[in-house]
Parts: structure tokens; C-alpha cells; sequence
């Protein structure tokens, strides 16, 4: 009798859900390739948008509804170019990234731990840069942008569900949180929306109130 088959590494090493680890790869894979691919998109149509406006300063973005909800007003800011460029362009590159990851686990391949470990910690620094930039949109500049608040809902799931992949599947991490953790995994995301919401209704309700 042939010996028994080791069970297949799944990536990282880990099981990511407990009916498995095909399907947990699954769902995270899905999740990664909608957030990136709308992260993406919303990053090339803010690129697109601010290049219009760079070559005509007349030019009002097709996000510019009213005075809160005024991509433009963001556009213009210091803040829109923190690292000297558009900060568009790091959304573009990172969300590349992914969603190539997504399709790439859709597809079956099983990448190393030194990239899971890459990208948590790109989505890290991509959370805390998201956050700071809903500060200074609700109060430096004043203004939301509808494709920014896009981007901001997609990062934050994708590092939250990436985070989840790491607490509750890797055998070497304490076990005791797992349950609680997989049956409510649904809980912190849905308070950081309402929360967010929350800040915004605050931080403009001067203008709210006015509306009929």
C-alpha cells in the first residue's frame, strides 16, 4: 500500500477557512479581485480626471456635484499630491498589485509566504495612509470625493479580510479567537462604514441641514 499523501500546502501555510482551504482561497481571491479591480478603476478615472485638470484649471471633474461633494476641491489641494505626485498614481500601482493577486489565486497558483507577507504589509501602510487622508478630507479641506471614498471602503476590506486570512488560518498563531473571529468576521468592517459615515454626517452637517 503506497504510502498516505501529505496534504497540500495551501499558501501561506495556512488554512483559510475551516471547509477548507480551496474554499477560503476562493472567497479571499474574489474579494481581492473586486477591490483591486474597483480600487483600480477608481485610480485611473482620479489620474484621468486631475490631468484634465492640470492642462485646463477651468475644468470642473465630472465629481464635482456640489460644494461638499467636490472632487475638485480635493484635486486642488497639497494634500492630493503628498509624495510630489498625484497620490492617484500610488493607487494605480497598488491595486495592481491586487487585483493581479486576486486573478493569480483564482487561477490556482499558491504564492510563497515572503509575498503574503509583502502585501499585508503594503495594505498595512495603504490603510493607514487611507485614514489619514479621510482626516484631512473631513477637516483641512472640507470636501469628499465619491471615487476617494470608493477607494477607501476597497482598502480597507482588502486589508481587513488579508489580516483575518492571518489571524485565524496560521496553525502557529493562538487558536482561541478563531471561531468568534470566522462567524463575525463581517463586524469590523461594518462598524468602520458606519463609523465613517458617522464623522461625515458631523463633519458637514452645517451643509446638510440646509438641504430640502
Amino acid at each position: 500500500m503506497s504510502p498516505t499523501p501529505a496534504p497540500s500546502p495551501s499558501w501561506h501555510g495556512v488554512d483559510p477557512a475551516p471547509d477548507g482551504p480551496a474554499a477560503g482561497r476562493n472567497r479571499l481571491a474574489w474579494l481581492l479581485t473586486v477591490c483591486g479591480g474597483l480600487g483600480l478603476a477608481a485610480s485611473l478615472v482620479l489620474t484621468v480626471e486631475k490631468v484634465a485638470l492640470l492642462a485646463d484649471p477651468s475644468y470642473r471633474p465630472s465629481c464635482s456635484i456640489n460644494p461638499v461633494i467636490s472632487c475638485g476641491s480635493i484635486m486642488a489641494s497639497w494634500q492630493a499630491e503628498l509624495f510630489g505626485f498625484p497620490n492617484p498614481l500610488l493607487g494605480i500601482a497598488g491595486f495592481s498589485v491586487v487585483v493581479t493577486t486576486g486573478v493569480v489565486l483564482l487561477a490556482g497558483a499558491v504564492p510563497t509566504g515572503w509575498y503574503w507577507s509583502a502585501l499585508f504589509t503594503g495594505l498595512t501602510a495603504a490603510v493607514t495612509f487611507v485614514h489619514w487622508l479621510i482626516f484631512q478630507s473631513l477637516y483641512r479641506i472640507g470636501a469628499l470625493c465619491p471615487y476617494c471614498m470608493l477607494v477607501w471602503l476597497v482598502t480597507v476590506l482588502a486589508w481587513w479580510y488579508c489580516l483575518l486570512q492571518r489571524e485565524t488560518a496560521d496553525p502557529t498563531r493562538p487558536g482561541r479567537w478563531r471561531p468568534l473571529l470566522r462567524r463575525h468576521h463581517a463586524v469590523v468592517p461594518t462598524v468602520w462604514v458606519l463609523t465613517v459615515l458617522a464623522l461625515i454626517t458631523e463633519a458637514f452637517w452645517p451643509y446638510w441641514r440646509t438641504l430640502p
